[in-house]
């Protein structure tokens, strides 16, 4: 099914604190400004809004101004511009005669439910794979339609990303964030000028958007982005001197890339436990990896202290077979996947026939609109291997048509029972994490899935400084650093002592996988690591002069000096 613009934007200021981030700062959620002055310099003057500048679509009663430079310092003036977008019945316009209007806010202007006072403003973050999003350099109303009819105010932001590095300004974390922030912080700084309530700002996005809005959602006036928003002359104070937020009401993340540090753990236990090919397979080294960075996953998960709606603790527990495929966490994930299930089975009409045009994205270039047709294929990391789960086929043209529910679950069935039903009661119940995960969601990245053996992964240039691309994964590097101390953990919590192989020098002079095996006292299979020097790198580069391996799928250890 798709997903209406009109149901999705509708419900979003109602919904913010259950879809999204309510925003961690100083001043609270819907801070616009602290109750003091502030100590900080007085906001440019040359960031105000002209309200004689205003264009009008008369045909759908839109105001809109395009190409508003928010920052005063601006690093990239090909980005840091933005449009803003405005429903008719908020403005009353004078035309000046040159194809522009001079407006005042109407007061008893609405919009549905909506008024000149009371109208929310939002802000798409169309950055898939944490790429860049072209500022809007002219007027269509198409990308608009909804939300003016909703009654919002849009506002729609060139942001820095990945793809946007030049020899003058790098697009590299913090930087997409950062504009974004000093971009709220604009539409606040203009409130008089621009209709609505400047506290009640929402962002959104899928994907490395997602995990953008997250991040804004998350961090609102963290003094981490202070020396950024300084560098680019954000706006810092409002026009009786005091301080701006740029906090955010909510944030709604479809498929957000989140927790990058601790992601490459959680991949592996999530789904890389249950693989067995490719940088999985039996003797390679990257399968000892993914077996240390499953079984590390737990510890962290568990420190988050994590409470389900009931207050209940979430803890993963070892279990008999595979890692840690046990405790209330791991219930309450199953519970989720079964329950997602019984509501795709209850909201679809059989016959079903899977399409691409189901899968919520957006698309590359920062065209601002709502999520819809296929994700890009760098959406975070390296292009998945395989074909689509879920019985759809996309961008292949093809596609199964299911007539019956039956028809369906044997799909879902067919490589292994992981789903039964029951037709009397219409419920399905499922067996495990393992089930679901070979059939819908198998490991189609590589081992080290964001942060990458050889920082091939997207988030290793994201994390990068310009072209160069770097790591950034503790959690990763301390499965290293325990293996470099020659210790590896039995899945069953049991520690022991391997052998390390004797030579040291790089780069190995073996093709074969290191025999580092001992018999273990553990009732199940012990995960091993391979030998890495300590204090190095999340994931360690050859010394210089040496070549590195040319592939992270060789069958050899990494690096040890």
């Amino acid at each position: 099914m798709n997903l209406p613009r009109r149901t999705i934007l509708a419900a979003l200021p109602a919904t913010a604190g259950l879809l999204g981030l309510g925003a961690c700062s100083t001043g609270g959620a819907t801070a616009q400004a602290s109750s003091t002055a502030s100590s900080q310099a007085p906001t440019d003057a040359k960031l105000a809004l002209d309200h004689a500048a205003w264009r009008y679509d008369a045909d759908h009663k839109v105001y809109y101004q395009l190409g508003l430079r928010y920052v005063a310092t601006p690093q990239a003036s090909d980005y840091e511009t933005l449009g803003v977008y405005v429903p008719g019945a908020y403005f009353t316009g004078k035309d000046n005669g040159n194809g522009t209007y001079t407006v005042t806010v109407n007061t008893s202007g609405a919009v549905g439910s909506f008024t000149a006072a009371t109208a929310p403003t939002v802000f798409p973050v169309n950055t898939p794979g944490y790429s860049a999003q072209k500022p809007p350099t002219e007027y269509s109303y198409d990308t608009i339609k909804a939300y003016m009819e909703a009654g919002f105010i849009y506002v729609h932001a060139g942001l820095r990303g990945k793809d946007s590095n030049s020899q003058t300004y790098s697009g590299n974390a913090p930087w997409g964030v950062a504009d974004l922030k000093a971009a709220v912080r604009y539409r606040r700084y203009n409130s008089a000028a621009v209709p609505g309530d400047a506290a009640k700002v929402y962002v959104f996005g899928h994907s490395g958007g997602g995990a953008q809005s997250a991040v804004a959602g998350a961090s609102g006036d963290s003094e981490l982005f202070a020396p950024y928003l300084a560098v680019l002359g954000a706006a810092t104070t409002d026009t009786s001197g005091k301080a701006l937020s740029d906090a955010v009401a909510g944030a709604m993340c479809w498929c957000p890339i989140t927790s990058l540090d601790s992601a490459n753990a959680a991949y592996e236990w999530n789904m890389g436990q249950f693989a067995s090919s490719d940088t999985r397979a039996e003797g390679t080294w990257t399968r000892a990896y993914s077996q240390d960075l499953a079984a590390a996953f737990p510890a962290y998960l568990n420190g988050l202290k994590l409470t389900d709606s009931q207050g209940k603790p979430l803890t993963l527990e070892s279990s008999s077979q595979g890692t840690y495929l046990s405790g209330s966490y791991y219930d309450h994930l199953v519970s989720v996947i079964q329950k997602s299930l019984n509501d795709f089975l209850a909201a679809t009409t059989f016959p079903y026939t899977p399409s691409s045009t189901e899968m919520a994205g957006m698309g590359p270039g920062g065209g601002g609109g709502t999520p819809s047709g296929t994700p890009p294929s760098d959406a975070g990391g390296t292009p998945p291997k395989g074909g689509t789960p879920g019985g759809g086929s996309q961008g292949s043209g093809e596609s199964t048509t299911y007539k019956t529910v039956e028809e369906y679950i044997a799909f879902l069935n067919s490589s292994s029972q992981w789903v039964t039903y029951d037709a009397s009661k219409k419920t399905a119940t499922i067996t495990g994490l393992q089930g679901f995960v070979t059939s819908q969601k198998n490991a189609s990245k590589d081992v080290g899935a964001f942060d990458g053996v050889d920082r091939a992964q997207t988030e290793n240039l994201v994390m990068g400084s310009g072209e160069n691309k770097q790591h950034f994964s503790s959690l990763s590097r301390e499965v290293i650093s325990r293996a470099s101390r020659g210790t590896r953990a039995c899945r069953a919590g049991t520690r022991t002592t391997a052998s390390p192989p004797t030579r040291r020098t790089w780069p190995p002079r073996t093709r074969s996988a290191p025999t580092w095996s001992r018999a273990c006292p553990c009732t199940t299979p012990c995960t091993t690591s391979p030998r890495t020097p300590r204090g190095e790198a999340a994931l360690p580069s050859p010394p210089p002069g040496a070549s590195a391996p040319a592939s992270p799928r060789a069958t050899r250890p990494p690096p040890s000096r």
